[in-house]
C-alpha cells in the first residue's frame, strides 16, 4: 500500500508540486516567524542585563519590595564576604556593588529630582555593553567625583561633559549632604524612563555622600545568560538562609515578562493562521485529487480492496506529501533565516525604549521541530475528510465515474 501511495504521488506531478509548495510556504513561515520572535526575546533580555540589571542581584531581604522608599535601611552588612563567596561559584564572571539613593541635582540655576546609583566604574563598564554614550565617556576609576547622566537628565538640566553639577542627598540620619561633581558623560540605556531620572557616580563618592561603608545590592555578571537559573538555584541554597534575597534579571524587569507574553500570544495566533492556511490549501488539493480519482478508487474496491484500505491509501499519500513538503519548508526556512541574518533587519526602539536594534532570524531547534509537526499534522488533518468520504462511497457509484 505504501509503494502504491508513492507511485500515485509521483504520477500526478503538477498537483504534487502545488501541494508541496503550500506546505513548504507554511513551514518556512513558522520557522521565520518563530526565529524572529526568539531573537526579540534574546536581544531584549541581553539589553536589560547589559544596560541595567546584570544577570542576578543579591540584597538584604525586603529590599526589592520596600528598598526604593528607604534604601539606607537595607544595606548589606558584610558585602566583601558575600562577594568573595559568590565569585567562587562556577559560571560567575564578576560581582559588583551598587549603592542606591535619591536626591536633587543642581546645575547652578535649577534642581531636578533624580535617582542615583553608586557603582564600581570598571566593572560596570564591562557589564554595560548595551549602554550607549551620547556624549563624553564612561566613568573611570580616576573619576573620584565624576558623574554620568542619563540622557533625559542631561537635557532637562542642559548639562554636557565638562560642566559642574551639585548633588544633594539625605543621609540615613536625616542630615543633608552635598558634593560637587564634574559631568564626564551622558548615557542612553534601554529604558527611556530610567534615562529621564538616573545618574551614576563612583561607589566611593556615593558612600561618602550617604556616610556609609555598605552597599544595597551585589550585581552578578555570568559568563552566559543560559546559566542564570543554575547559578541562581545554587546561590539560593547557599545564601538564602543568611537573610539575603536573590532575584534574576527576569524577576527584576516586569517589562520583559509582559513583552514575552505579548509576543508569545501573537506567535500563537500566527501558528494557527499558518496551520489553517496549510490545512485549507492541502484540503483543496486532496479534494480535487479524490474527485478526479473516484473511478480509480471504485475499480480498486471492485477488485477486492476494502474501504479502510482505500482510506489508508489516501492518508499515506498525504503523509508522504506532508513529510516531503515539511522537509522542503525546513530547508527553505533555514536558508532564508541565515540569509536574512547575514544582513539583519533594522528595528525601531520598542515602546518605552531609547535604543533601536538590528533583528535577526534565529534557527531554533524547537521552532524547526514545531514547524515540521505543523506541516505534517495539517496535511494529515486535511486528508481525513476526503479519505473517509471516498471510503464510504458505494462501489457502484464510484464505478459510474469511469463511464
Amino acid at each position: 500500500m505504501i509503494r502504491l501511495a508513492l507511485r500515485n504521488v509521483l504520477r500526478h506531478k503538477g498537483r504534487t508540486l502545488m501541494t508541496l509548495a503550500a506546505i513548504a510556504v507554511g513551514v518556512s513561515g513558522v520557522i521565520l516567524a518563530g526565529g524572529f520572535v526568539h531573537d526579540v526575546f534574546v536581544q531584549l533580555g541581553e539589553a536589560v542585563i547589559h544596560s541595567q540589571s546584570g544577570h542576578l542581584q543579591i540584597a538584604k531581604s525586603g529590599f526589592f519590595t520596600e528598598g526604593s522608599r528607604s534604601p539606607s535601611k537595607y544595606l548589606l552588612a558584610d558585602p566583601a564576604a558575600i562577594r568573595k563567596a559568590v565569585a567562587a561559584f562556577p559560571g560567575v564572571n564578576d560581582v559588583m556593588g551598587r549603592l542606591e539613593f535619591s536626591g536633587l541635582l543642581n546645575n547652578g540655576r535649577t534642581d531636578l529630582s533624580i535617582i542615583g546609583e553608586g557603582v564600581e566604574p570598571e566593572s560596570e563598564t564591562r557589564l554595560g555593553t548595551y549602554m550607549q554614550l551620547t556624549a563624553g565617556r564612561q566613568l573611570a576609576q580616576k573619576d573620584i567625583y565624576g558623574i554620568l547622566l542619563g540622557e533625559g537628565v542631561a537635557k532637562a538640566l542642559k548639562l554636557a561633559p565638562g560642566d559642574r553639577a551639585t548633588l544633594v542627598v539625605n543621609t540615613a540620619e536625616g542630615a543633608a549632604n552635598v558634593l560637587d561633581f564634574e559631568v564626564v558623560g551622558v548615557f542612553r540605556s534601554f529604558s527611556k524612563d530610567y534615562d529621564a531620572r538616573a545618574v551614576r557616580i563612583p561607589l566611593t563618592a556615593a558612600q561618602e555622600l550617604l556616610i556609609t561603608r555598605g552597599v544595597n545590592t551585589l550585581v552578578v555578571s555570568l559568563h552566559s545568560t543560559d546559566e542564570t537559573e543554575r547559578v541562581m538555584k545554587a546561590l539560593r541554597e547557599r545564601l538564602g538562609a543568611d537573610g539575603l534575597e536573590l532575584r534574576t534579571w527576569k524577576e527584576l524587569d516586569d517589562f520583559y515578562d509582559k513583552t514575552v507574553q505579548l509576543y508569545e500570544r501573537q506567535f500563537g495566533v500566527l501558528k494557527l493562521i499558518i496551520l489553517a492556511m496549510v490545512l485549507l490549501s492541502v484540503a483543496n488539493t486532496v479534494n480535487m485529487a479524490v474527485f478526479e480519482r473516484v473511478g480509480e478508487f471504485g475499480t480498486m474496491r471492485a477488485l477486492g480492496n476494502r474501504g479502510p484500505q482505500v482510506f489508508m491509501l489516501v492518508v499515506y499519500e498525504s503523509l508522504m506529501l506532508g513529510i516531503a513538503g515539511s522537509v522542503m519548508g525546513i530547508i527553505i526556512g533555514v536558508l532564508l533565516a541565515l540569509l536574512i541574518s547575514a544582513f539583519g533587519i533594522p528595528m525601531p526602539p520598542p515602546p518605552n525604549a531609547n535604543l533601536g536594534y538590528n533583528a535577526f532570524i534565529r534557527v531554533v531547534p524547537q521552532v524547526v521541530a514545531l514547524a515540521f509537526v505543523v506541516g505534517v499534522g495539517a496535511t494529515l488533518l486535511a486528508s481525513l475528510v476526503p479519505a473517509i468520504r471516498i471510503a464510504r462511497t458505494p462501489v457502484v457509484t464510484a464505478l459510474r465515474a469511469n463511464v
